[in-house]
């Protein structure tokens, strides 16, 4: 029995996911629950467009881990994932006016308002402890 490309790339982008849902972000899948999640959120949000990037890989998901393990965090942890749940990422980035579309990226929201914004050109050729360093201090100016 072969296995379809639609099941191969799914099968491989599962431990990219596992990396954000493990450590409690919420995976959220359509736009549906992209808007659920985040209209007239209150408080912190935190959204992590997930890539096969390999600069996702190897800073920006470690780089969001190690940051979550201060003690100051977001509210609400999200995350959608470029090129898999394409509808989703797409209703995402609404909310990142006025970047343009980047994966990896990651967003702090505050009561629905975009607060801070770290883009792939932000996240490639920069360690994820630079990355973690720059999340931590988002967290620390916007979620006290």
């Amino acid at each position: 029995m072969s296995m379809s490309f639609d099941q191969y790339m799914r099968d491989m982008v599962q431990p990219m996911r596992d990396e954000l849902t493990s450590i409690g972000i919420t995976e959220l899948r359509t736009p549906e629950e992209v808007e659920a999640s985040l209209d007239n959120a209150s408080g912190t949000s935190l959204v992590v467009i997930n890539s096969v990037c390999g600069c996702a890989a190897g800073q920006c998901r470690p780089g969001v881990a190690h940051a979550l393990q201060g003690s100051v965090k977001p509210d609400h942890l999200y995350t959608v994932f470029a090129g898999q749940d394409k509808e989703a990422t797409a209703k995402a980035r609404e909310y990142f006016a006025p970047y343009p579309p980047s994966s990896p990226s990651i967003a702090l929201l505050k009561d629905g308002e975009l607060v801070h914004f770290i883009e792939r050109h932000h996240i490639e050729n920069h360690s994820a402890e630079d990355i973690a360093a720059a999340l931590n201090e988002a967290f620390e100016k916007y979620c006290q």
